[in-house]
């Protein structure tokens, strides 16, 4: 399914956000790989949360019982968007970092001094920082797996010579928030697991693009964000209930031992809870399947999200490769599309990248520049201290919207 017309149109409708416009035209949403715009029906459980069951945790009385059963039933709303069996895996926290940061405390209280981490030059700085602090404090050595620079992609045999019986942790992106690039998750947890190592999935970037399957890759933890798959700012942790249950997280005394409530530090965000189980629902209502289950309808929606952004990738690179000066980084052969998603980072020979993002956003073109907290990806490019550009496609954008920035960037790169 590749959305156009009433369809398409169908779609944006569901979007207050893109119907703003900059000096009379339409605004173009390309900043999407720093956070999507969300679907009214997220804005409406956020607020309706607040007006109506806006309660803490555990009370006897309505509004807290309702609050409850909500929660409960976001909970199982992650799950069957991770593809997991148990919703009592699922974590929400204040965004990834944080829990990123917290968990990597608890888990590196198993470490002991030459234990390793594995991580990659491909990450977001979230997936990379977490992981050297806990091993410097448990004594651990961190291993770094070389990126490709013609294509951005993960030097697999690099990964598999820093692989060993000290492994402990491998820590992988799903999906670069840089180039776009997609790794072969399930080959990396089949060789880390080889070796008797642990798998760390940093999902951010991938869950708006593709299908996530933790049951089907075999990973042993995995985090996300929801305002990156048209939700409000609520980060998530899941984790295999066995392993999360082993594990000795920082809490204070009166949060209870029982799964998933002993890694939720503190009063959650509960409005915004709500509304990440309002953004999985928008997203399966997206399927062209009926009378589906909530799962298979999201695996109905995805692959019309895959097949989408697919057609949009193909014109973007096309039309990026035969604008002169401009340098793209990442995966550009449409034969291997599979191994990519809609995110575009680029550079111009003729302005810098703080430039021509100034230039594209006075044409109501939103984009990033910079590294994107992409650090290790940009320091192993050399771009440094600039960056680079970056236009990322979701699901709501158009081939029309493609032909503005290519022809904005055709005039000013």
């Amino acid at each position: 399914m590749h959305w156009i017309g009433a369809a398409m149109e169908q779609v944006r409708a569901q979007f207050p956000a893109l119907h703003q416009s900059v000096r009379g035209r339409p605004a173009v949403f390309l900043d999407g790989p720093a956070g999507s715009q969300v679907p009214q029906s997220v804005i409406d459980a956020v607020a309706g949360y607040l007006r109506d069951c806006n309660a803490n945790h555990g009370g006897a009385f309505d509004t807290s019982r309702r609050s409850d059963a909500l929660l409960a039933r976001a909970h199982e709303a992650v799950a069957d968007f991770l593809g997991a069996d148990d919703p009592a895996g699922v974590v929400f926290g204040a965004n990834m970092t944080s829990l990123t940061l917290a968990f990597s405390r608890a888990l590196s209280r198993t470490w002991r001094p030459g234990d390793e981490v594995v991580i990659s030059q491909l990450e977001h700085d979230g997936n990379v920082t977490p992981w050297q602090l806990a091993a410097r404090e448990a004594g651990a050595v961190v291993r770094i797996v070389r990126l490709q620079p013609d294509d951005c992609t993960m030097d697999l045999d690099d990964l598999a010579a820093k692989l060993g019986p000290r492994t402990k942790l491998v820590a992988v992106g799903a999906a670069s928030n840089f180039s776009g690039t997609v790794n072969p998750v399930a080959q990396i947890v089949r060789m880390a697991h080889d070796v008797g190592a642990q798998v760390f999935v940093d999902a951010v970037h991938f869950a708006p693009h593709r299908l996530m399957e933790v049951s089907a890759w075999g990973c042993d933890y995995l985090v996300c964000s929801a305002y990156k798959f048209f939700g409000p700012h609520v980060g998530v942790l899941w984790g295999r209930p066995e392993r999360l249950a082993a594990l000795s997280p920082h809490k204070l005394r009166v949060v209870p031992d029982t799964l998933p409530g002993r890694w939720m530090t503190g009063t959650q965000n509960h409005e915004g809870i709500a509304g990440v189980l309002a953004a999985v629902d928008y997203l399966a209502a997206l399927s062209p399947q009926a009378g589906a289950t909530r799962r298979q309808s999201l695996i109905g929606a995805m692959a019309a999200i895959g097949a989408h952004e697919a057609a949009l990738t193909r014109q973007c690179l096309k039309g990026l490769g035969q604008i002169p000066g401009l340098r793209v980084f990442g995966i550009t052969d449409e034969s291997r599309m599979e191994e990519r998603v809609a995110t575009f980072s680029f550079r111009s020979s003729r302005l810098s990248p703080a430039d021509l993002a100034q230039s594209l956003a006075a044409e109501g073109i939103h984009v990033w520049h910079g590294n994107f907290y992409a650090l290790p990806v940009s320091e192993a490019l050399g771009l440094e201290p600039e960056g680079a550009v970056r236009a990322g496609f979701l699901h709501y954008n158009t081939a029309a919207e493609v032909d503005r920035l290519l022809d904005a960037l055709s005039r000013l790169a």
